[in-house]
């Protein structure tokens, strides 16, 4: 047995499989990693790799380095997952960790997930229970697979948990440890005089422009949706400055669509570390994206968010008031204009409300699990129990 309140112990050197493939992994894993210290082996299997988009992260988060798979990047989802599944069956085969971390629904994630599965590893799942309940969405079926397969189940929140247990998982087995996405977003954003200095070289006045991003496939994919969403960009470039990091293949998407005049009133932006992403954020007027991530990072800057999405895994930034979702077309400028009109008494009334995503201290809470977990696993325990 193995609760949430017990006394760490010392995690032997590379113990805890970190297994992650994407940015937002990076940023969301970073704090647990930190705590783990030399107990972490990081494994990402370059699912999203190069230097703009993962590379640059590890050198700005304080992050080891990592053993990168081959072969994954830039492949379709299938090949994604089998790649990544049996580079990762020979790791653990030759050097079975005590632990298994996932995080979140990527086709990285689902790979750890399935590896730590067949060589019988306890696996932990970090950000367990979101459900958009969205079959569309290839992250749905990994989050649900990977739920399924883990001993330990690391909910964000009270509904998270809900979910689960709808889904017949055992209560036992999940722990309501809020979102390390709270202490990753405190850990990183720049001090107050480094945001000033930024305002100040791209030329922008705090709260009086737009941050937008767009990447998902149901919004570059289909050149309908993303002239959709660039046509409502530049309206709203029209009356104040709209700032969009461009992925590069949102990039790429658009100019195959015959889309640069949209582009042109927009200041874009190449790919940019995430702490200078989350100083942009914390002084925008406005953010609209179809980002998981940015849905809950906005919660603890207090910006208010417009989501181009169809579904949303995560409600609760809507209930909270931080967040709206909406197609794409013109309901993405109604909802813009919308909050924009709300001024300084809107962002004072989010600068107000808590994050529903949790306290800061979820890495803390995982590392304890994970001790205790590795504690029972080295002594033999069996089954594997949590307790919140």
């Amino acid at each position: 047995m193995f609760t949430a309140a017990s006394p760490a112990h010392q995690l032997p050197a590379g113990s805890v499989a970190v297994v992650l493939g994407t940015r937002p992994e990076l940023v969301k894993l970073a704090p647990l990693v930190r705590l783990l210290g030399d107990a972490a082996r990081l494994i990402h299997t370059g699912q999203h790799y190069d230097d703009s988009l993962s590379g640059r992260f590890l050198a700005e988060l304080g992050l080891p380095e990592p053993t990168l798979l081959g072969g994954v990047g830039g492949q379709a989802r299938a090949v994604q997952i089998s790649a990544a599944l049996a580079q990762l069956d020979t790791e653990f085969a030759a050097r079975p960790p005590l632990a298994v971390v996932v995080q979140g629904d990527t086709n990285a994630a689902l790979s750890g997930a399935l590896a730590a599965n067949a060589r019988d590893i306890p696996l932990v799942h970090i950000e367990a229970g979101l459900r958009s309940h969205d079959r569309a969405m290839p992250e749905e079926h990994n989050r649900v697979l990977i739920d399924q397969l883990s001993d330990v189940l690391c909910a964000a929140t009270e509904d998270n948990r809900a979910n689960l247990v709808a889904e017949s998982i055992p209560a036992e087995r999940i722990v309501v440890t809020g979102n390390t996405v709270v202490e990753a977003v405190c850990d990183t954003l720049p001090a107050d005089a480094e945001r000033a200095a930024l305002l100040a070289t791209h030329g922008l006045t705090p709260d009086a422009y737009v941050l937008a991003t767009v990447h998902r496939p149901e919004n570059t994919d289909d050149p309908a949706a993303l002239r959709a969403v660039l046509t409502e960009l530049a309206a709203l470039a029209e009356q104040l400055p709209v700032l969009v990091p461009l992925h590069p293949r949102t990039r790429a998407r658009a100019e195959a669509a015959g889309l640069d005049a949209l582009l042109a009133p927009l200041t874009l932006l190449p790919p940019i570390g995430h702490g200078e992403f989350l100083a942009l954020a914390r002084h925008a007027a406005l953010l609209v994206s179809d980002s998981g991530g940015v849905q809950e990072e906005v919660t603890v800057l207090g910006r208010p968010l417009v989501v181009v999405r169809r579904s949303t895994e995560r409600p609760e930034a809507m209930a909270a008031g931080f967040a709206e979702l909406v197609d794409a077309g013109p309901e993405v400028g109604h909802a813009a204009r919308r909050r924009l009109a709300e001024g300084e008494a809107g962002l004072r009334r989010l600068a107000a409300t808590p994050s529903p995503f949790g306290d800061a201290q979820a890495s803390q809470r995982i590392v304890a699990l994970l001790t205790d977990l590795v504690a029972d696993r080295a002594a033999g325990a069996a089954p594997l129990t949590a307790a919140a």
